[in-house]
């Protein structure tokens, strides 16, 4: 991923209100970021709880969305990411839903997925290790380029609905 300023993140954003773009905290560390270890960028936000950021690049452009976590817990014992694929304790996935953008996110419209709580995918599919019993990995490459491809997929989803409009 090309590094991006806060600036250039701010104005990524196709699903944020004025007023979410004002309280957007960036991550503290964004200054030391790794650009080129990034698939995309993801953090949660630390002054709102439920609230987080996930930036990837579509077409050479940064394409933002605002997340919100489900507040539930699960009775499951273990969860899949659907961003990474990493099964993991259901305490370390939550349900995230992002409002579309344009007309259909004005009216309440959202899609949602199942993604890692802190939103480590990235870091998640770059350990060599298995994270549980039994658990069968694809070669790191290939899961790295998956997990880029949902997570673009995903955004890809929040978008659809604005560009039917245009």
């Amino acid at each position: 991923m090309r590094q991006l300023s806060e600036d250039d993140i701010r104005g990524a954003f196709a699903n944020a209100s004025d007023d979410e773009l004002r309280l957007l905290t960036f991550p503290p560390d964004l200054v030391l970021t790794d650009w080129d270890h990034l698939d995309f960028l993801a953090w949660r936000d630390q002054h709102s709880k439920g609230r987080g950021y996930l930036v990837a690049e579509l077409g050479n452009r940064p394409i933002g969305v605002v997340l919100r976590s489900s507040e539930g817990s699960s009775r499951a014992s273990s969860a899949l990411c659907n961003v990474c694929h990493t099964m993991q304790p259901a305490d370390q996935v939550s349900l995230f839903s992002a409002r579309k953008a344009g007309d259909a996110g004005l009216r309440g419209d959202t899609v949602g997925t199942y993604l890692c709580t802190d939103l480590s995918c990235h870091e998640n599919v770059r350990l060599a290790a298995p994270l549980a019993p039994n658990e069968v990995r694809a070669s790191v490459d290939a899961r790295i380029d998956g997990t880029r491809q949902r997570a673009e997929a995903f955004i890809e989803r929040v978008l659809e609905s604005a560009r039917a409009e245009a």
